[in-house]
């Protein structure tokens, strides 16, 4: 049995793995490594409520600063990691510091994706990721009148919408030809390009960027079709990146983040890996990819926790992602991968609306429910039990949401 483990990362999956660690029983030291200064704290408010200036940093927080000593938890959030030896089962920190351990678990996370373009570094142009890059956009947001957003994903928007409520300008550019290309489906696209520009949010898409323009602070976006937007403040939002970097150079088994097992295991038995930084299997949908998602923070977490005190593996669970914009919560259970058929259930024209999406096979792939929590809640299971619905049932409102699950067949 383990006595030392070491975590690498302070954020949701390197929290969630110090705590199953010690509900499945582990006794022994637990070091847990950050790089960001502060205690472990949630990011998904940094684009929303903490954003607009709705609750404080002591909400975001996991635990009470104290909490951490009192579980016998090593919490260092100024001890960035340099390298790992795996020969020596060690760690060594940007100090110098070499901290053995037994097990090693990696939750390092991602960062954003830098853009580069001329002037990409003049002052007033922001990226959203961590708690101080979400405060120094938060200052400028509270003296700026306009702001331009490059990306038009889950970050953009959000932001976006909370631009309007402080009642900015906003002009969102992306290069895809909808908004949330990526994550979404046309339906919900086009609704949110539809709820945004209710709210007087200029959006453009087909787009591309060539330039910022400015002195020493931004001024203007300038396009490559000519076009030059003004605006006061730029946020980029283009996604993220992967932090494998160490797993790499360790000579971890890396494919666009660090490959895992069923186990959130690596090609090291003592090395384990989970969160935005892994490539996992997903044996409900036959694909391996990486997951940006509280969900899959969590749950390869608990997947590796378990696994090291030998405890019986968690039940796995439905992806799931939710974003909050305007008074939309839009909840998404499931991948839409491979969807065939996408079945509308209620009136998108009252906000209030699921889309399930189905293969040919009538198989629910995934729900996207737009202030509609039973329709989530019921589509997470429908998704995880693999059930198949015809479409005409899905649609009729005169069947009850768990009615419509009684009528599932698996």
């Amino acid at each position: 049995m383990a006595k030392s483990i070491v975590i690498i990362g302070a954020g949701q999956a390197a929290t969630q793995a110090a705590n199953s660690l010690r509900q499945y029983g582990f006794n022994g030291k637990i070091t847990m490594l950050g790089d960001e200064g502060i205690a472990p704290y949630q990011r998904p408010p940094l684009s929303k409520a903490y954003l607009m200036g709705e609750i404080e940093i002591a909400r975001l927080k996991f635990r009470d600063d104290d909490q951490w000593e009192r579980d016998g938890i090593d919490m260092r959030p100024n001890a960035g990691v340099a390298n790992i030896d795996r020969a020596a089962k060690m760690v060594v920190t940007k100090s110098g510091e070499k901290i053995a351990y037994d097990n090693l678990i990696i939750a390092t996370g991602s960062r954003v994706r830098k853009i580069s373009c001329e002037n990409s570094e003049l002052k007033g142009i922001h990226y959203l990721r961590t708690l101080a890059q979400s405060d120094a956009l938060k200052a400028d947001l509270d003296k700026a009148k306009s702001i331009a957003i490059i990306g038009a994903g889950y970050i953009g928007l959000e932001v976006a919408a909370i631009a309007r409520k402080k009642g900015l300008s906003v002009t969102v550019i992306e290069l895809a030809p909808r908004v949330l290309a990526r994550v979404a489906t046309p339906i919900i696209s086009q609704y949110f390009e539809n709820l945004h520009a209710s709210h007087g949010v200029n959006i453009m898409t087909n787009c591309a960027l060539k330039a910022f323009g400015g002195k020493d602070k931004v001024q203007r976006v300038l396009l490559e079709d000519g076009r030059e937007i003004a605006a006061d403040v730029v946020l980029v939002g283009i996604g993220i990146v992967p932090n494998c970097e160490i797993a790499i150079d360790a000579g971890i088994i890396c494919t666009n983040g660090i490959d895992v097992d069923e186990n959130a295991g690596t090609n090291d038995a003592n090395i384990y890996a989970c969160g935005d930084c892994t490539n996992r299997q997903l044996e409900l949908y036959g694909i391996r990819m990486r997951l940006e998602s509280v969900h899959n923070a969590i749950e390869q977490a608990k997947l590796a926790a378990a696994h090291i005190m030998g405890a019986e593996p968690p039940k796995l669970d439905t992806p799931w992602f939710w974003s909050d914009q305007y008074d939309v919560k839009l909840q998404i259970a499931g991948l839409s991968n491979g969807a065939t058929q996408h079945i509308v259930r209620g009136n998108i024209a009252d906000n209030k609306f699921a889309v399930f999406h189905l293969n040919d096979d009538n198989r629910i792939l995934a729900v996207d429910a737009i202030n509609s929590p039973g329709e989530f809640l019921i589509g997470k299971k429908l998704v995880m039990g693999s059930a198949k619905i015809a479409p005409h049932i899905i649609s009729n409102l005169d069947i009850s949401i768990k009615e419509l699950a009684a009528l599932a067949v698996e």
